[in-house]
């Protein structure tokens, strides 16, 4: 079966650095999008990044552009995420989804992966 299996999440200072990474297994990992939400109590999941199955393209929430970067490694079925000046507000439970559009469209999400920004 499909799993998606984030790691990562810590507790970590402000201004601080943090990589997230989710290794994907059950499916043919390079023809899916992969993206990067999160979610805080009380509200909606959030997409933070996008990348397309080839890694060519990427796209971010404009809350995280310039200080967080998805890439993937098809070879190793992982997609990561790196965070760079972290605030308190990227505090978070962070999960990775795989996506593919079609008819059946198919769509996996990990369990997720707490990150905690505080001093």
């Amino acid at each position: 079966q499909v799993q998606l299996v984030e790691s990562g999440g810590v507790l970590v200072q402000p201004g601080g650095s943090l990589r997230l990474s989710c290794a994907a297994s059950g499916l043919t990992f390079s023809t899916y999008i992969m993206r990067w939400y999160r979610q805080t109590p009380g509200k909606e999941r959030e997409l933070v990044a996008m990348i397309t199955s080839a890694g060519s393209s990427t796209t971010y929430a404009d809350s995280v552009k310039g200080r967080f970067t998805i890439s993937r490694d098809n070879a190793k079925s992982t997609v990561y995420l790196q965070m760079n000046s972290l605030k308190p507000e990227d505090t978070a439970v962070y999960y990775c989804n795989a996506y593919r559009p079609g008819i059946p469209g198919r769509s996996y999400w990990g369990q997720g992966t707490q990150v905690t920004v505080s001093s």
